[in-house]
């Protein structure tokens, strides 16, 4: 960042309205960790600087900030693009919008040197494809404290039970209920299958998945069950109206955190959790695992 700190301040005033973009700001582009990291470290070098900048985001992404399509080119007089491939029509059109603007680009990637897409910037400090090869800047970029990683395993058969199935509502309203936790979700299967790479072929590979998490929402008895013999803590949701397997086998290892499909809502959903993740959830879950096992 210090060769684009040092251009943008090649300017008897430096840069009087600095937009910073990347492939973060398309509609039509993706959003990845590295992109935001990125553009972390990017954000944080110009704000030691003391240089002002907006950031243009995807509408799709985060609705209520700054977008191109707001951001108009008479605003502002400098550009910056910030991670991802100089390469595309996306590329083309950011040139063609903001071209009276000084445009710039850092940590990218350049696969043709003479296209458009790169020698329309000013300057290109490239993280691969013009000699040797930078760090990427999300290798160095601030994080804050990392959320608990949470297992989502749910079930959306189970026709057997037939008029007393809430399969769908449960598992919608779990779907955007952890959405909204400040989480890592990974959505697992207790199913196995020895061809196909995403599920665990054997039940040690499913504990050894479970076991690295923090917290498990499901809607399957194994779920809770193999959950709990992991020693994790385990939100359990059955969704089957009256209660059904899932709420026999919590009453069985006598395990608190578990709901009905009739009683199911937010809030008590908010009260589970943060007992799961509390040191009472946590040594509760250790409890049932040492209770659990092989015997005699």
């Amino acid at each position: 960042m210090d060769q684009v700190i040092a251009t943008l301040r090649d300017h008897p005033d430096g840069p009087q309205r600095l937009l910073v973009t990347g492939w973060f700001s398309f509609e039509d582009g993706e959003v990845t960790a590295g992109d935001v990291l990125a553009l972390r470290a990017a954000e944080a070098a110009l704000d030691r600087a003391g240089l002002a900048h907006d950031t243009a985001w995807s509408a799709g992404f985060r609705p209520g900030a700054l977008h191109l399509e707001g951001a108009r080119p008479e605003d502002y007089d400098s550009l910056l693009f910030v991670c991802g491939p100089l390469h595309g029509a996306q590329i083309r059109a950011l040139h063609r919008r903001y071209a009276r603007c000084r445009r710039l680009a850092v940590d990218v990637s350049v696969v043709d040197p003479d296209a458009c897409e790169v020698t329309g910037f000013e300057l290109v400090v490239a993280r691969d494809g013009t000699g040797s090869p930078r760090a990427d800047l999300s290798a160095r970029a601030r994080v804050g404290p990392l959320p608990p990683v949470v297992g989502v395993v749910l079930t959306a058969g189970q026709g057997e039970y037939g008029a007393a199935r809430r399969h769908e509502t449960v598992s919608a309203l779990l779907e955007k209920w952890v959405a909204g936790r400040d989480c890592a979700r990974v959505p697992a299967e207790t199913r196995l299958d020895s061809r196909d790479w995403r599920l665990c072929a054997t039940p040690e590979q499913f504990l050894a998945l479970a076991g690295s998490w923090s917290l498990i929402l499901t809607t399957r008895l194994h779920g809770l069950v193999l959950g709990l013999r992991a020693g994790v803590p385990v939100l359990a949701v059955d969704p089957v109206a009256g209660g059904a397997k899932v709420s026999a086998q919590a009453r069985a290892l006598r395990w608190p955190a578990a709901l009905s499909a009739d009683a199911v809502d937010e809030r008590s959903l908010d009260r589970w959790w943060d007992w799961c993740l509390s040191p009472a959830g946590r040594n509760a879950a250790r409890r049932r695992a040492r209770q659990a096992g092989p015997r005699g």
